[in-house]
């Protein structure tokens, strides 16, 4: 049963750091035998959030076709630009906004996340914006050293000590008033509600991985192969 929050889902991007020859969306790469984009629906409709909005714009055709039809959704497909930024993209959707609160994410985004408590925090804190913040993985391995320079332990990848934007967020519908079709989000955007005192952060301890590089889709579809997806909540 939908819970009646609407999801705006941010597909428009060509994905250039995948590779050169990606050919598809970025949303469109799989991990498994389904698109990244599927496994970011799942998580939302799994706490009965299940009416899409889809942001398109590089080769959004290819999503329309995979997506069409698909009857345990509602799915908007709103054609946002080639090159529209993110704000720009939120802006654009802005007629098919039809409560008071709405879900937004990117698409290339992975998390254990619980919407429902997103979703509450949210509203407790009557703020335009709430964003979700981690604490990555580093990228690299760590070195310890003790005295004389001598090398006294290793770390693999240690999670790092501040927070960045994990990309799951819950707008209010007054967001409309802090956007532009030229902004950015990041920047233009939440700089905006920033000195507004408009944006708060929901920190979230949980598993979070974005699939920014194609070692990143190799790194989830390996997750993935062995039963160790822990963004696929729909299967617990």
């Amino acid at each position: 049963m939908s819970r009646g929050v609407q999801v705006v889902i941010l597909c428009g991007g060509k994905g250039t750091r995948m590779g050169e020859n990606l050919t598809i969306p970025k949303p469109m790469v799989r991990i498994g035998d389904k698109p990244v984009l599927w496994h970011i629906m799942k998580i939302y409709s799994h706490y009965g959030f299940d009416d899409f909005i889809l942001c398109l714009g590089y080769r959004g055709e290819k999503i329309r076709e995979y997506f069409q039809g698909k009857k345990d959704w509602n799915i908007t497909f709103a054609e946002t630009g080639l090159d529209t930024n993110t704000g720009g993209r939120i802006k654009k959707i802005q007629r098919y906004i039809r409560g008071e609160t709405f879900f937004a994410t990117y698409g290339d985004g992975l998390s254990d996340i619980n919407l429902i408590d997103l979703l509450k925090y949210h509203k407790r804190q009557k703020k335009v914006a709430t964003l979700t913040v981690v604490k990555p993985p580093s990228p690299f391995g760590e070195v310890e050293l003790g005295s004389n320079n001598l090398v006294a332990d290793f770390k693999e990848k240690p999670i790092l000590d501040h927070w960045i934007n994990g990309g799951f967020f819950v707008f209010s519908k007054d967001i409309f008033e802090y956007v532009k079709e030229t902004d950015v989000l990041e920047k233009d955007v939440f700089h905006q509600l920033v000195k507004g005192g408009n944006l708060v952060a929901y920190k979230h301890g949980g598993f979070w991985e974005c699939m920014d590089t194609y070692k990143d889709n190799l790194q989830l579809n390996e997750m993935w192969r062995l039963n160790r997806a822990k963004w696929a909540v729909w299967q617990d």
